[in-house]
């Protein structure tokens, strides 16, 4: 993980509408990147396990003409390993056929051989066995409020799923639209978690599930404490997802896609305000970062070093950060620009441009 001058070595990951691109970089100013890799292919999602002394980089990978799968490499992209039968297929008995991989979750460390998928159609996927193969999780795939579960304006998306570090048998996913869902016998069984989240579109009444929740994330150190960006709505929750309050305030706009968490200081976590419903632009065409590091009673403009003006999105998997100290935080544009942070978003530098729409972002401290 360190070279030979103790400097560590951070992976970056940028996947688009038409192929992965993969960085290196030693002092997280310049990056080598090599790519693209499964050109015109879209990437809709990356994980990345550094678990079990390895770095193996999973990737969501969809062709408009063979269908998605999901393909790994153990050695930073110079090969591909794709099983023949596919990594991810539904039942007969299901009658639905795999659209698109949303979401690829490494388990915690404590769980070396599992890795999670969150797909559409909406449902969520177990594989024991490093992210080669998955299984299907029936018990979210046969809850009785699946049939009304609709599609966001991208898709009907099981976009997020958070495995608990301090508890194996708790996991909570969230869906566009659905809303978070969590489960406390390891997705043996569901219930909806929605309770204090708005649905703009039936207003004044509070509904048990069919939010479109944008992203989720948990805090690092209080596992039952949970940050949700929503279709319109920024929220918290201090008790495992059970209610949630609004942290919307100071923000200049209580919408938004992406929702991440820091890896180590509890009560800090970044989102990219946007304008909606009929802009879809950053505010006033100011592209800017915020930070909270107390938990959503404060926001920190961060935007030194992104491009102005800038009329592009930022969509819910194209931000990440990295475990470095300090963090690293890096995210995407729709208009193909990468920008990379190494203190939390203080400064950013673009360190990627003009490629095809910006999907997924993901970054790691190299396991060598």
């Amino acid at each position: 993980m360190a070279s030979n001058d103790g400097a560590q070595t951070i992976i970056l990951a940028v996947g688009t509408k038409k192929g992965l691109w993969l960085g290196t970089s030693t002092d997280r100013a310049t990056y080598t990147f090599t790519g693209p890799h499964f050109l015109m292919l879209e990437i809709p999602s990356i994980g990345i396990d550094t678990r079990n002394g390895r770095t193996r980089i999973l990737v969501g990978v969809r062709s408009e003409h063979w269908g998605p799968t999901v393909a790994h490499s153990d050695d930073l992209g110079a090969t591909w390993t794709e099983p023949d039968d596919g990594a991810i297929t539904f039942p007969p008995d299901t009658g639905a056929a795999l659209e698109r991989v949303w979401q690829i979750q490494p388990d915690s460390a404590g769980q070396p051989g599992v890795v999670w998928a969150g797909c559409q159609p909406i449902s969520v996927w177990k594989s024991t066995d490093g992210g080669e193969h998955f299984e299907l999780n029936r018990g979210l795939w046969n809850h009785p409020h699946r049939q009304e579960w609709g599609a966001g304006y991208g898709g009907a998306a099981a976009h997020t799923v958070l495995p608990s570090p301090s508890d194996p048998s708790t996991l909570h996913v969230a869906m566009s639209t659905g809303g978070v869902y969590r489960s406390t016998d390891g997705g043996e069984s569901w219930m909806a978690r929605n309770q204090g989240i708005g649905a703009k579109f039936m207003p004044g009444e509070q509904l048990e599930f069919g939010q479109c929740v944008h992203k989720i994330a948990r805090d690092p150190v209080h596992a039952e404490v949970l940050y949700a960006q929503n279709h319109h709505g920024v929220y918290r929750s201090d008790d495992n997802a059970d209610t949630w309050t609004s942290i919307a305030d100071g923000l200049p706009t209580d919408f938004g896609f992406t929702m991440v968490a820091h890896p180590r200081r509890p009560g800090s976590a970044w989102v990219v305000p946007i304008m909606a419903d009929s802009e879809r632009i950053p505010p006033q065409g100011q592209l800017a970062v915020h930070r909270t590091d107390d938990g959503g009673a404060s926001w920190k403009r961060l935007a030194l070093g992104l491009a102005e003006p800038d009329y592009n999105v930022v969509l819910r998997d194209a931000a990440a950060v990295d475990t470095a100290e300090p963090v690293g935080m890096y995210f995407g544009t729709r208009g193909g620009s990468v920008y990379a942070s190494a203190d939390e978003g203080e400064h950013f530098a673009e360190v990627l441009a003009r490629l095809p729409d910006v999907l997924c972002v993901r970054a790691a401290v190299l396991e060598l």
